[in-house]
């Protein structure tokens, strides 16, 4: 039987959700999961479709979830079901609900200068299988992020800041931060990938696979 995810997509477009869920869709099927695509937050009131799922992939940009769709998601995955997804579609959303923050470790703040020309990403554990063999990589002419992350999370990948994009008593040249992790909520896995700004950071091929591996581990 074929494993199942759900990829639920909406919010603010300026983050691509729907091109970005495009991207790994397919990637996420030559895997052997059944995959439903949705634009609604609803999807997370429908029991049966919630309590066949395998892995969850939220994209959706800052928006609002009521008390109810945000149970259906975070008993969900609490009960062992997988959750993982990137930037904006993640950790850029539904700013006021601190337990669905809790579940994701970790939440955007804040991005120095806007978009940057270059900025690198280090593999920090090597020997994962989301990241083994996988080098440190260049996101170029996209945003660079601040995150307020759990101490918790165990962490795959940091950037560090230079120094040279925004304020520098805000974002002190030689800051470390957390850039790709995993964690559990209950008995769920999560993955997060703090890059990701537009569909274009997946054109880079090390961003793109340690997303869809990423996305693998979550499942179930």
């Amino acid at each position: 039987m074929a494993k199942k995810a759900l990829m639920v997509w909406g919010g603010w477009s300026g983050h691509t959700p729907r091109e970005s869920v495009d991207i790994f869709a397919p990637l996420i099927e030559a895997e052997g999961y059944e995959v439903t695509i949705s634009d609604t937050l609803d999807s997370y009131l429908d029991a049966d479709l919630m309590n066949s799922l395998d892995l969850i992939v939220p994209m959706w940009t800052m928006g609002q979830i009521t008390k109810e769709q945000a149970r259906g998601l975070l008993d969900t995955v609490r009960h062992g079901a997988g959750v993982g997804g990137w930037h904006g579609g993640i950790i850029d959303s539904f700013r006021n609900h601190v337990e669905y923050q809790w579940m994701t470790g970790g939440q955007w703040v804040a991005h120095p200068g806007n978009c940057i020309e270059r900025y690198r990403v280090d593999v920090t554990d090597t020997d994962h299988p989301i990241t083994r063999d996988v080098p440190a990589f260049e996101l170029t002419d996209t945003e660079q992020y601040y995150c307020h992350v759990d101490p918790a999370n165990h962490v795959l990948c940091t950037t560090t800041f230079s120094g040279e994009h925004g304020p520098t008593d805000l974002y002190p040249a030689g800051t470390v931060m957390p850039y790709a992790w995993t964690r559990n909520w209950g008995e769920g896995r999560v993955f997060v990938a703090a890059w990701g700004h537009t569909y274009k950071d997946f054109d880079v091929p090390e961003a793109r696979e340690i997303v869809r591996r990423g996305l693998l581990w979550a499942g179930r």
